[in-house]
């Protein structure tokens, strides 16, 4: 199970890599393409300020690439060993997944990211006065 104050509940949740309370995103959703990367600029938690640095998540395209590669290789897996499609129609089935979880993509990539420069602070489990 996954539980607060493990870097894989804040990567899958969108939460908060400092106290995991609050999801960094405006929207929760990530398939309304227009919010997609719209973030708070701090946690109303803890106070943490997601952006770094300027362009703090362009070192989330190299992130992106690699679970761009996983989300393709499983496709590929799964189009030709398990339904064993011709290589055609595994292309067609590889670029198709990477059409539909690209918001899901991008939002793993950033989270990825952020939580290899912050880690959980048990400290802030309780509200911070």
């Amino acid at each position: 199970m996954l539980k607060k104050g493990n870097k894989l509940y804040s990567i899958l949740t969108g939460t908060c890599p400092k106290c995991h309370e609050e999801s960094m995103y405006l929207d929760k959703n990530p398939f309304h393409l227009a919010n997609v990367l719209k973030m708070h600029e701090r946690c109303s938690h803890c106070n943490t300020k997601y952006k770094i640095e300027p362009s703090f998540f362009y070192g989330a395209m190299y992130v992106s690439y690699g679970v761009g590669i996983a989300f393709a290789v499983a496709a590929f897996i799964i189009a030709n060993f398990l339904i064993q499609t011709n290589l055609l129609y595994s292309f067609f089935i590889i670029v198709g997944t990477l059409v539909v979880f690209m918001p899901i993509i991008m939002r793993l990539s950033r989270n990825i990211w952020i939580n290899l420069f912050m880690h959980y602070n048990s400290a802030l489990k309780k509200k911070v006065s």
